[in-house]
């Protein structure tokens, strides 16, 4: 009976978040902090006025755009771990359009809209450097896409600090922030736009119907289960490899343009914010399933949001819920491999 429930996927995932938070509760009891303060003092950072509410949205919608496109590279068995130079290069070249249009007799929606698609276009092509260099390079996209993720970290560095810095002075800030008609509209009395919502919503949608409903979702699979029986089955694998990148690189790029046109409203060093590596662990987490990553990346980002409250008022780092994260996605794991071996074993009696 025991050895049953153990073979129980939901079950695995439960006693996974169990142990992730005993392990949290451990951390805290040995540093000699309380756990129910600490946790109570994250939920009031996070959802215990509508303000905090607004902001754990506004961290949500781009991190479920970013996990939606990891889900499909990583159905093909593609580990895209350059997704957040892709982030960055989207927010470049949204920034580059900006600046070049601003001043010209364009209309501030069209300067927008080209500015978007700009991001897009930067997410996909940085994404494609990584496909390619996998594919024709015989490189492991894990480190191709470390690579272009410093490569991305510099080249906005050097801009910032270069050809769009403020005039005079040299600053972390970023560049000249972009006048109000250069900028999403938001909700009123929330962070949040319209636009960004409807996006998110659409990429969901999309890469559900693809992963689930689509001859190219089913090519993915067959590509990550077993790249060389795919391609003996007559499936273009390189074709659908690019593919996958590129998917995931619009989705990242379009990240990367909200960030810019959004949210901060100029181009800041920090400004992938973390949403690719967070994006990875939420993809793990949920088993690249598009529908279950939306809850998930909700927690994480109550999470990230509801940390601030633990300098501030417990004075503990608010990187103990990136300690939480972590231990849910390896006891996840762990558990999830160790209910595989044991409904194996409970078929074979």
């Amino acid at each position: 009976m025991i050895r049953q429930l153990l073979s129980s996927n939901w079950v695995s995932k439960i006693l996974a978040i169990l142990s992730a938070f005993l392990f949290t509760v451990l951390i805290l009891l040995a540093i000699g902090a309380q756990p129910l303060e600490a946790y109570r003092n994250i939920l009031a950072g996070s959802l215990g006025k509508w303000q905090k509410i607004g902001e754990v949205i506004r961290a949500w919608l781009p991190l479920v755009i970013v996990t939606s496109g990891l889900a499909v590279t990583f159905t093909a068995g593609l580990w895209n771990i350059g997704v957040e130079g892709q982030i960055n290069m989207g927010a470049i070249l949204t920034t580059f359009v900006i600046r070049e249009l601003q001043e010209q007799a364009v209309s501030p929606s069209l300067v927008v809209f080209l500015a978007i698609l700009a991001g897009v276009f930067g997410g996909m092509l940085w994404a494609s450097l990584a496909a390619l260099l996998k594919i024709y390079g015989g490189i492991s996209e894990i480190f191709a896409g470390l690579g272009l993720n410093f490569v991305a970290d510099a080249i906005i560095l050097w801009l910032i600090f270069g050809p769009w810095k403020r005039p005079g002075i040299g600053s972390m800030s970023g560049t000249i922030p972009f006048g109000e008609q250069f900028r999403l509209p938001n909700l009123p009395g929330w962070p949040i736009s319209i636009w960004t919502i409807l996006l998110a919503v659409l990429i969901v949608v999309i890469v559900y119907i693809v992963l689930k409903g689509s001859y190219f979702g089913l090519r993915l699979k067959a590509i990550g289960r077993n790249i060389r029986a795919a391609f003996i089955k007559g499936v273009p694998t390189v074709r659908h490899m690019l593919m996958a990148f590129m998917i995931c690189g619009l989705c990242a790029g379009l990240t990367g343009s909200l960030q810019v046109v959004s949210v901060h409203f100029r181009l800041v060093p920090s400004i992938a914010s973390g949403y690719g590596f967070l994006g990875i662990l939420v993809s793990m987490l949920v088993n690249y399933h598009v529908l279950w990553s939306l809850p998930v990346a909700f927690l994480f980002s109550t999470l990230n949001t509801g940390s601030i409250q633990l300098p501030m008022v417990m004075k503990l780092d608010a990187s103990l819920t990136g300690v939480l994260q972590g231990s849910l996605v390896l006891f996840v794991l762990l558990l999830d491999g160790m209910s595989k071996k044991i409904s194996r074993k409970v078929k074979e009696e």
